[in-house]
């Protein structure tokens, strides 16, 4: 039997939430230049295509998941094939769009199951929402730090 916990935020706000993170990231991705974008890294950190790649990688496919029931192996081959920033800013919106989809999809009940995501990380959906909301600020941060230190303002954090 399906239960509800206590609601703190609508599903749609949570939404709204998560699509003003992707809006801001998409931003970080447009402020590197094409190189850059490729090849900076700092300390041994992934440039900021490989963090996007991961990004892409875990937004749709662990929503889909969660959707269709699927427990899906994580990849990042797909993204992987994408050469020109450009190509990264058109799959981000995309996939912005795509999570539109599969967010209807969701009742209200189901933010209290537990799902394995990706076959590995057994969750409530909540936390595993959350988790793609959290991973994509971090790596958004580590967008920031690369792109200060090639002499470039980030967007500002709290325009989303």
């Amino acid at each position: 039997m399906k239960t509800l916990a206590a609601q703190v935020i609508t599903p749609e706000d949570l939404l709204k939430h998560w699509q003003g993170h992707r809006a801001l990231t998409r931003r970080v991705i447009e402020a590197f230049p094409e190189k850059d974008f490729f090849e900076f890294s700092i300390a041994g950190m992934r440039p900021f295509a490989k963090l996007t790649d991961e990004l892409l990688a875990i937004a749709v496919p662990g929503l889909k998941g969660i959707v269709s029931k699927e427990e899906k192996p994580f990849t990042e081959e797909e993204s992987a094939k994408l050469i020109f920033k450009a190509q990264y800013l058109e799959k981000w919106d995309e996939a912005t769009a795509e999570i539109n989809k599969y967010w209807e999809k969701l009742s209200i009940e189901d933010f209290n199951e537990t799902f394995n995501l990706f076959g590995q990380y057994e969750f409530p959906v909540i936390q595993n929402i959350l988790y793609f909301v959290d991973n994509e600020i971090h790596h958004r941060g580590q967008g920031y730090v690369y792109l200060r230190a090639l002499g470039i303002e980030p967007p500002f954090f709290w325009e989303r």
